[in-house]
């Protein structure tokens, strides 16, 4: 059994925004394992206590582009972090993120490291990006960062008021017959946050986590242990439908899936991506 330090505890309540009291007893009945600690206050259905403790603002924007390539398109996709908001609308911040992104595609690059090691003039991006910082006054760095390729690639770039640059991307590839709706499915992506393609895609460990959790609620809400299994299969299907895209609901025509969506236009859609400012890892 793990100890149940008071960092762990702390880890688990910023994880899941339950109370102390909640997760030293959850803690306890999983013997200090942090992922079925989880998985216990999520069967208890315990609230959210709110926001996550400690955790820093980032502010910032998301630049992007499609490209022509031998093959298709390529989408690139680079998070820009500011500390503020007032930093990430100005005009300058702006056209430093786009200047970044130029970067990218020039250097073709696949992670959020390769373009930091990138060309920038005579530098890289990454000693770019550290004199930047100088200049808006603030700490600035390379969040996020996505690249996707197909047939056609469509992106999405949605700005939560007018006044503020893009603070969400998505992007999604398909092929050249999926591309008559893929505008439709990048609008999908933006607002529902689709996190898998199809239920394949969903990890072996995160299909059973959630089984697990569908199961002692099920017994926990004095289900007969008989009809059990049904109920799990239902929940199950209820949770690929919210996460895996082309089972969700088309917001547009909720009669209708997002897969529905692409069979009917003969397409097919190979892969996506959605950032969205802040949402990646903290800073240590």
């Amino acid at each position: 059994m793990a100890a149940i330090t008071a960092a762990l505890i702390k880890q688990v309540r910023e994880d899941t925004g339950a109370g102390m009291l909640d997760v030293k007893k959850a803690l306890t009945e999983a013997e200090g394992d942090v992922a079925r600690a989880k998985e216990i206050i999520r069967a208890k259905g315990i609230a959210a206590a709110g926001k996550r403790e400690g955790r820093k603002a980032q502010e910032g924007t998301i630049a992007s582009k499609v490209v022509e390539t031998a093959n298709g398109e390529t989408g690139y996709a680079v998070e820009l972090n500011s500390e503020t908001d007032f930093v990430a609308k100005t005009p300058k911040f702006v056209e430093f993120a786009d200047e970044v992104l130029g970067y990218a595609v020039a250097a073709d690059a696949s992670t959020a490291q390769e373009l930091e090691e990138a060309k920038a003039g005579d530098s890289t991006v990454k000693v770019a990006v550290e004199e930047a910082a100088a200049l808006f006054g603030e700490h600035v760095k390379v969040g996020q960062y996505a690249k996707v390729s197909g047939e056609h690639v469509e992106i999405y770039a949605h700005k939560k008021s007018a006044e503020m640059p893009p603070s969400i991307v998505a992007m999604i590839a398909t092929d050249k017959a999926g591309a008559a709706v893929a505008h439709e499915a990048a609008l999908q992506i933006s607002a529902m946050g689709a996190q898998w393609l199809t239920r394949e895609d969903v990890p072996a460990d995160v299909v059973e986590s959630e089984r697990r959790v569908a199961t002692e609620k099920s017994l926990a809400e004095g289900k007969p242990e008989k009809i059990v299994p049904k109920i799990v299969e239902g929940r199950l299907n209820a949770f690929f439908k919210e996460v895996v895209l082309l089972e969700q609901p088309f917001v547009k025509d909720p009669s209708k899936t997002v897969g529905e969506l692409f069979k009917e236009v003969g397409g097919t859609a190979t892969a996506f991506v959605r950032i969205e400012v802040g949402k990646g890892a903290e800073e240590e």
